[in-house]
């Protein structure tokens, strides 16, 4: 009796602590349902807009982040819708890319790459060629005839003072500086086809940049020289009626006599107004623009491709024009070097290439000796 008591009384106990037990489950269990998020939807919900074209790169980088179709939309469109640059309105006021335009034997294209293609596809192969064959017919005319004049003129051992001093000095600094700049210039156009691949990038790259740097340097001192000689030949350089029967005979290169001329023969005045006026001003004014020495002149990517365009054809002319010159004011006229070496030249020569100077010479028009040599200094022989 007594044990089933004590049975009875310890199953009791077991059963309260059980109860307290669970209790204190349900409790924490109600605690963490309490704490825990609400899974409803909120009643209200912002929205993101729509990307829309006219949407500025802030307003695309809300609506779709990493999408900067506006921003490449506005480079595209610089050519026509001019933005700035650090808010000034100023040069070509953010104009990324150029509008579509067209220059002669082009396409239709950004004006940076019409320019491209009408330098590369044909100043620089038709000036290289038209250079080149100047070059071929002035040797091969030399190889087959030689120099003009040759075993026909009669020397005399009196001379006539073609060119003074100062005309001399012009000449030789004219000539001196317009080979500087031809040579850079071809060095500079076309040197990658025939120089880098003996020099290698690198000595090519410096000998192009100290070219380039001579030239601007040297080329205002050309321009200044040309307008001197300009003035200090011009009175006898005028057409005159005999320069046609010169022209005609092609000044006796296709053979026969010489024709007769003044001073300055035809083609010697083609060089000068042709070549030293008309290309001469052409590839002064635009080397004034690319040194950026023409005041108010605003130096724009448009303005200089024009520039480029008209500085490299006009030079290009003018370099083949003054090898024929070069070649006859040295060995393609017998003669001739020596006239511009010394200043002074025989009779019978001056009689033979310029009869009609000779004779307003001998008939006291232009005297035979301009420059009054120094006292106990004789002239110099022809």
């Amino acid at each position: 009796m007594r044990l089933t008591i004590l049975q009875a009384l310890f199953a009791s106990l077991l059963i309260a602590s059980a109860s307290g037990a669970g209790a204190q489950q349900g409790a924490a269990g109600v605690a963490r349902a309490a704490s825990a998020p609400a899974t409803t939807t909120p009643a209200t919900t912002i929205a993101l807009p729509d990307p829309q074209p006219t949407d500025t790169n802030a307003q695309r980088a809300r609506s779709q982040p990493g999408n900067n179709a506006p921003f490449w939309r506005g480079v595209h469109d610089s050519g026509h819708v001019p933005g700035t640059v650090n808010n000034l309105q100023v040069g070509e006021r953010g104009e990324l890319i150029q509008p579509i335009t067209t220059y002669p034997g082009t396409r239709a294209t950004t004006a940076g790459e019409a320019w491209r293609q009408i330098r590369n596809w044909w100043i620089v192969p038709l000036g290289g060629l038209i250079i080149l064959f100047i070059v071929v017919a002035v040797a091969v005319y030399y190889w087959i005839k030689g120099p003009i004049g040759a075993g026909h003129e009669v020397h005399t051992g009196r001379v006539i003072e073609r060119f003074t001093y100062f005309e001399r000095a012009v000449h030789w600094t004219t000539a001196i500086t317009f080979t500087v700049l031809a040579v850079s210039g071809i060095v500079i156009a076309f040197g990658k086809f025939f120089l880098l691949p003996i020099l290698g990038g690198t000595l090519f790259g410096w000998l192009t940049w100290l070219l380039k740097t001579l030239h601007n340097f040297v080329g205002p001192v050309f321009a200044v020289s040309a307008v001197v000689m300009f003035f200090t030949y011009l009175h006898s350089n005028w057409p005159e009626r005999s320069d046609v029967k010169w022209l005609l005979r092609v000044g006796g290169m296709l053979g026969g006599e010489t024709p007769p001329s003044g001073r300055f023969n035809a083609g010697e005045k083609i060089v000068f107004w042709g070549g030293l006026l008309v290309l001469g001003v052409a590839v002064v004014v635009s080397g004034f623009v690319f040194d950026k020495i023409v005041p108010g002149l605003e130096s724009t990517r448009s303005g200089m491709q024009i520039t480029h365009i008209v500085h490299a054809v006009f030079a290009m002319l003018m370099i083949a024009m003054f090898i024929g010159h070069a070649y006859m004011g040295t060995i393609g006229v017998s003669g001739s070097w020596q006239s511009m070496k010394t200043g002074y030249v025989d009779e019978g020569w001056a009689e033979h290439h310029h009869p009609l100077w000779y004779d307003d010479i001998k008939a006291g028009k232009i005297p035979a000796q301009r420059t009054v040599p120094p006292p106990g200094r004789e002239q110099p022989a022809a």
